[in-house]
């Protein structure tokens, strides 16, 4: 694994989807989105949720306004690319190979699904981050 490997928590991914989806948000409107009926503690939970993700530097706050605004400081792709490299690392030596066998093979995959599959595969790597 590399020095630089950040490690996620459940309820910090869960923040990091409400920003994805839905941009930019305050403490406040994190907190509605991820508890519907929210309390104190709750919002109390989001706040530190998002000081722990922005140490990691997950996260990017913008201070400039009376209510401080979050956004991810990575998109979703990345942080898949980052996960998924973590996991080649430990279980298949860094070779994704095996894994994306593994994959594969245990997945009902649709015509699609599998066409796409097989453009990527005979697609140039240098033209795959492109096409995201």
């Amino acid at each position: 694994m590399s020095g630089n490997q950040v490690r996620l928590t459940n309820a910090e991914f869960a923040v990091l989807e409400a920003l994805w989806k839905g941009g930019p948000q305050t403490i406040r409107a994190l907190t509605a989105r991820l508890y519907p009926k929210g309390s104190d503690s709750d919002y109390a939970t989001v706040q530190k949720l998002l000081e722990r993700l922005e140490s990691k530097q997950s996260v990017i706050r913008d201070r400039s306004g009376m209510a401080h605004v979050f956004r991810a400081a990575k998109d979703r792709g990345d942080l898949l690319d980052e996960q998924l490299k973590e996991v080649a690392d430990k279980l298949c030596e860094g070779s994704m190979t095996p894994m994306l066998m593994h994959l594969i093979e245990g997945s009902e995959l649709t015509g699609r699904e599998r066409e796409r599959i097989r453009e990527l595969l005979d697609q140039p790597q240098r033209d795959r981050k492109e096409d995201r």
